[in-house]
């Protein structure tokens, strides 16, 4: 190739890539816009309360969330209380993100009144619940304790607590990232290039994603889009320091920064796409689930690492040819310098002794990480993964958590999150009396088109069919009733409740379905587990097939998976055992173990593909057992600073106050220093070493008389 285009190509790389950067930067604030965090948007088709959902319009007037208002006095509320809340009643009817507004509602005890706020269906929840809770705190009397609850409010909680998103957490994981590669490289310059290529591909995927999810293509929410950052600064960070380690080596045998680039590209080409493709096919058995926010991450987190690829490969390449030896100033390698010696008496250094320990003790070391492993495990024992109430999934102060107590101790606890029947007209009073007879319903309305928002339109408790001036709206042959039930909407007793409902419904009329907030969790919670035992066999068979085309091996794919299963079930066990002893979680969502499963068995992989693609090719020339060592040898520095940043990026998820994703950062920050502290470092090296050519079965490396 000319020199002329040694120089214009990597320069139009650099110029396309800042093009894109240019582009997509932007749209780092902007993807919120198209992001929701209304759990219902989530659920699958099939699932009762999304039927629901979907047909609740036929029966009333389209409406978004409703907001509860609960305000409170110790003592009782007086009439001039009373009065404020008749005014703030007023004043929330004339807003235009508010449909409608309900009367006001006092308690049995006097001590409290609720108001209902329906939200227009085109009102954003956020910003509409942050101005009725402005307008509540301007209308309180002295004394009088005043929230905004309900499925608005906790939307509104839930959406504050993801603003971080944006800004905190990317800022927190680059910062992260920066320190621990300026440690491991001790290089100014050489951090800034691989955290920019981790960034421009941030830039692209959030580019792709935005437009993707405008079109309603792909779905996003908080815990998608920060999953997204997390995975795409990791992953192109991990594949970016694979790169440099291969255009270091290189440096030292090849004169140019050309020819080092093409030796660097070569030998480090078939790992990174290797492992890349390992992490999309994995994210993408997500398109598996029957639960609309596991299948939303499947193509995004591909598009992500799709990206981490091309950047890793074409970005850094070109920047790296750039600078060449000053991308590594101070310690430049110099032309014809010895490699560093990685076996025998002369070696030296952390995993020189490492190697002499495995070759010494092969199976004493395999055995002992094993056993260390599966002891941790044991916490699995004490996972709780059935899911969590919605009042739980922001950690820390939480209004609408706060009003949803202060509600059930004065008015029944599903006030304003009702379960919503959907059944035959013709079967109105008997499924009224069979709602009524479920243990945890308090009242049964039903819906009509005609009556204003946040009323009682029919009433069917304790007299089925009974009107108050409104006819209820009949669809399709079908009704809509709801019942408010006893407990809090998202309590353990209203799901019971919401079972029992289903089960008494349907006797009444089989195609009766049930539905509203509770029905969403229940339905969310049953999915989830059903996804979980799905999906996770699914990616451990595909991951499993690609090692074995990658390592031309049956052996050493299956040594690998079963490596990276004992390590999950490690990393879950004591993620378990923290929940539940340190942090007193209520429980964990069923995603967790699932996400965590993919994380880790596809990063996992990802260290044992680097390990053991560098193994083969070193066995191919020095022998299966000097092939271990000069292998883990010669990777063991970079794949240990890939771990570090890695679950330095996960860990950066801990600072949104989420409990799904704290524990998502807990489990897979501990499972990947696991990998790559142990199970990369002694279990793999010590198993492949013991079984010698045995590993490699049933390729040449297996034979005997396959020689260096």
């Amino acid at each position: 190739m000319s020199r002329f285009l040694r120089i214009v190509l990597p320069a139009l790389v650099i110029v396309v890539w800042l093009a894109i950067a240019s582009v997509g930067g932007p749209f780092f604030g902007k993807i919120s816009e198209v992001s929701t965090n209304d759990q219902t948007s989530f659920l699958p088709a099939s699932a009762d309360a999304t039927k629901v959902q979907e047909r609740a319009s036929e029966f009333r007037q389209a409406s978004g969330a409703p907001a509860i208002i609960v305000l409170e006095r110790d003592g009782g509320l007086t009439a001039a209380d009373q009065r404020a809340a008749t005014t703030l009643a007023d004043r929330l009817g004339d807003r235009d993100d508010v449909q409608g507004v309900s009367p006001v509602i006092p308690s049995e005890d006097g001590d409290a009144v609720e108001i209902v706020a329906t939200l227009t269906q085109s009102a954003d929840t956020g910003d509409a619940v942050e101005a009725v809770r402005a307008d509540v705190e301007d209308a309180l009397p002295s004394g009088v304790q005043g929230y905004v609850t309900g499925p608005a409010g906790f939307t509104a909680d839930l959406t504050e607590a993801f603003a971080g998103i944006d800004g905190l957490l990317l800022g927190v994981a680059l910062a992260a990232v920066f320190v621990i590669l300026i440690i491991v490289y001790r290089s100014p310059l050489l951090p800034i290039l691989v955290l920019g290529t981790a960034t421009f591909a941030l830039c692209a995927s959030i580019l792709v994603v935005w437009w993707l999810a405008k079109a309603d293509i792909v779905t996003v929410n908080g815990q998608v889009q920060g999953i997204l950052s997390i995975l795409v600064i990791g992953a192109a960070t991990d594949y970016a320091l694979l790169y440099t380690a291969r255009f270091r080596e290189a440096l030292r045998d090849h004169r140019t920064g050309w020819d080092a680039t093409k030796a660097a590209l070569r030998g480090s080409l078939e790992p990174i796409l290797a492992s890349g493709g390992t992490v999309i096919v994995g994210v993408l058995c997500l398109l598996l689930s029957d639960l609309n926010s596991n299948k939303a991450l499947g193509p995004v987190a591909a598009i992500g690492i799709a990206f981490s690829l091309l950047a890793a490969l074409t970005l850094l390449p070109a920047l790296l040819l750039a600078f060449r030896r000053a991308a590594f100033w101070p310690l430049r390698p110099k032309y014809g310098s010895a490699h560093p010696v990685l076996t025998g008496p002369d070696a030296r250094g952390l995993w020189a002794r490492v190697g002499r320990l495995v070759a010494r003790r092969s199976r004493v070391v395999w055995i002992v990480c094993t056993v260390g492993l599966l002891a941790m495990g044991t916490g699995l024992v004490g996972l709780n993964a059935d899911g969590v109430p919605q009042s739980d999934l922001v950690i820390g102060s939480s209004q609408a958590r706060d009003g949803q107590e202060v509600l059930a101790d004065h008015f029944p606890g599903g006030s304003g999150s009702p379960a919503q029947v959907i059944g035959a007209a013709a079967e109105t009073d008997e499924l009224a009396a069979a709602i009524t007879g479920v243990d945890g319903v308090d009242s049964v309305v039903a819906a009509a088109k005609d009556a204003p928002s946040g009323t009682v339109p029919v009433t069917t408790s304790g007299n089925p069919g009974g009107t108050t001036g409104a006819t209820p709206t009949v669809s399709r042959g079908d009704v809509l009733l709801e019942a408010t039930l006893s407990d809090p909407a998202d309590s353990d007793a209203a799901e019971q409740t919401v079972r029992a409902l289903r089960t008494a419904v349907e006797r009444v009329d089989p195609g009766a379905i049930v539905g509203g907030a509770t029905a969403t969790a229940v339905d969310t919670n049953d999915t989830g587990i059903r996804d979980r035992t799905l999906i996770i066999p699914v990616v451990l068979a595909v991951i499993l097939l690609i090692l074995m085309l990658l390592l031309r091996s049956i052996v050493a794919p299956l040594v690998l998976i079963g490596s990276v299963i004992v390590s999950f079930a490690a990393a879950l066990g004591v993620g378990a055992l923290v929940f539940d002893h340190v942090f007193h979680f209520p429980g964990a969502d069923p995603s967790v173990p699932l996400y965590s499963f993919v994380f880790l068995v596809a990063l996992g992989v990802d260290y044992n593909i680097f390990l053991m693609t560098r193994v083969r090719e070193e066995a191919l020339q020095h022998g299966p057992h000097e092939g271990v060592l000069r292998g883990l040898g010669v990777t063991g520095g970079v794949i240990t600073s890939a771990g570090v940043v890695l679950a330095a990026t996960f860990a950066a998820l801990g600072v949104i106050p989420i409990l799904f994703l704290v524990q998502i950062a807990f489990v897979v920050a501990f499972g990947v220093l696991l990998d790559t502290i142990v199970v990369r470092s002694l279990l793999v090296p010590a198993l492949a070493y013991d079984l010698g050519r045995r590993a490699w079965w049933p390729s040449r490396l297996s034979r005997p008389a396959h020689h260096m």
